[in-house]
């Protein structure tokens, strides 16, 4: 089951705001800076990748399926971008051995810029997880995007955190959002099943998002957790008993959340001292992610207060 963004072919919902870049790049008037924020796991980068091969892929063989919302496995700019050998088109994420999108990655896009293409294309930068770029690397974008080379276009991708206001004043702007069940009929077009089969309803809320789901789907997988029947005190208890997050750093989200969700399921105007518990872990979770502390601590702190009384 591979959920990598670039892989995704099938663009299941966000047809609205892919319609609006559309219609403005079929009248040549498409902006060159584009943000795109919301939670993480909604489908952001997909929608990305779909508008840049829409756009690549305009006058080459199997170009994009406008009428379905679809990429041509069989097109020309999807292989390369997938063999990561596109000359018009440049990521920038995080990479796995960092917490943040140094300054190198943003000297080493600015030397790729002012390097010439063997074709006419639009060339495309897209910058996912924006948040954590560091200072600098925030002061050499902003100098790229005030005068971006002819023919280049940039597409930012923020996982619904602070943007600075100098970033977000230079770019076309869209806040991309699901509903519960837009996210639940994603992943079962895509798992070609009922995700009601495989995760208990009651283990997510309104923020589910399908990146999150898939995930959940991931770690019953690979650590034999029982979704259906275990309730959340029990997934909660094994994951960090187990220290699973250890082994897998993409799951530390999903304990986030699964940590936020157990409070809303017990906090009850009776049991004050479980408000104030809500509060101080909710405040120790910002600080963690603020300033990318460690979360072992954090994690069993919360196994000892709440999840072992």
């Amino acid at each position: 089951m591979n959920l990598n963004p670039i892989t995704q072919i099938n663009l299941f919902e966000h047809k609205e705001i892919f319609n609006q870049l559309y219609k403005l790049s079929k009248k040549n008037i498409l902006p060159n800076k584009i943000l795109l924020t919301g939670e993480k796991g909604i489908g952001k980068s997909t929608l990305a990748y779909h508008l840049i091969n829409f756009v690549l892929s305009e006058n080459e063989k199997y170009p994009y399926d406008y009428e379905n919302n679809r990429i041509n496995p069989d097109n020309k700019s999807y292989k390369l971008i997938l063999n990561k050998s596109n000359p018009n088109f440049y990521l920038i994420d995080v990479l796995e051995e960092k917490k943040n999108i140094d300054i190198n990655q943003i000297r080493e896009l600015i030397i790729n810029l002012n390097k010439s293409t063997f074709n006419n294309k639009k060339r495309f930068v897209l910058i996912d997880n924006i948040e954590l770029l560091n200072l600098n690397s925030i002061n050499a974008l902003l100098k790229i995007l005030e005068e971006p080379n002819e023919n280049i276009n940039f597409i930012l991708i923020n996982n619904n955190k602070r943007v600075l206001p100098t970033l977000k004043s230079r770019c076309l702007y869209f806040k991309v959002f699901l509903t519960k069940n837009q996210s639940i009929k994603i992943v079962n077009k895509i798992l070609n099943n009922d995700i009601n089969t495989i995760i208990n309803n009651k283990l997510f809320d309104y923020y589910a998002t399908p990146g999150k789901l898939f995930k959940l789907i991931k770690l019953s997988e690979e650590y034999d957790l029982d979704l259906v029947n275990f309730d959340l005190n029990t997934i909660l208890k094994t994951i960090i008993k187990d220290k699973i997050y250890k082994k897998d750093k993409s799951i530390i989200e999903t304990i986030y959340s699964f940590i936020e969700l157990y409070f809303r399921n017990n906090i009850s105007i009776e049991n004050i001292s479980l408000l104030k518990s809500y509060h101080y872990f909710l405040e120790k979770i910002n600080k963690t992610k603020t300033y990318n502390l460690d979360e072992e601590s954090l994690f069993m702190e919360f196994e000892d207060k709440i999840l072992n009384e």
